[in-house]
């Protein structure tokens, strides 16, 4: 159990360099663009819509819908919050609903990688990181139930991919990593390492 613990941190060290790193080479660019009054967009063609959708059947039924709406505080980094909800089904424990919020941020390390290499391919780079609150059914996730419902925060991190799809609209996917073991001593844990998620944003 110690050995597994140190190898988990020795994984999450490792991420959160490489998240540093990343995060380093990319936070000059984003703050040395010099945006003028004049030159910052309303905050109409700022704002973004979207979120992701999962979907999973067998032993395991894995429903999970999770809208957002953000803002682009600057043109390499924003911030979004929204709600979610998920639908939990195990074949042999039974079913749980899921619910609460999330709120996370994004900076762009890369818009376009054919402005780099010019091979026809133009996706985009960026970090993402999330903090979300749900609140899960005791009697379904703890081995010995104290309350009708608790609350969980995951704290998450991690880098993902963005496909354009028109003019605002975009197809990301993203390889997150918890940060913390909020799900460590319950019966079951949501995520794995790394969490793979798809999202739309319009």
């Amino acid at each position: 159990m110690v050995q597994e613990k140190r190898s988990r941190i020795s994984g999450l060290t490792v991420v959160l360099f490489i998240l540093l790193f990343l995060f380093l080479i990319s936070i000059g660019e984003v703050f040395s663009q010099s945006v003028t009054r004049n030159d910052v967009p309303p905050i109409k063609e700022r704002l973004f819509y979207g979120g992701s959708f999962g979907l999973q059947f067998g032993t395991v039924t894995d429903i999970d819908i999770s809208p957002v709406v953000g803002i682009w505080l600057l043109p390499r980094l924003n911030i979004a919050a929204g709600p979610k909800y998920r639908y939990y089904k195990d074949r042999y424990s039974g079913s749980t609903g899921i619910y609460g919020g999330r709120v996370y941020s994004e900076i762009v390390l890369l818009k376009d990688l054919n402005n780099i290499i010019p091979v026809g391919l133009h996706f985009g780079f960026f970090l993402h990181a999330e903090d979300e609150l749900l609140s899960l059914e005791s009697s379904f996730w703890q081995y010995q139930p104290s309350s009708n419902r608790l609350i969980t925060n995951t704290v998450l991190a991690g880098v993902g991919i963005s496909q354009p799809m028109g003019v605002r609209s975009s197809l990301n996917m993203m390889f997150l990593w918890t940060l913390n073991n909020a799900f460590e001593d319950l019966a079951f844990n949501l995520y794995g390492n790394p969490e793979i998620r798809f999202a739309v944003i319009f």
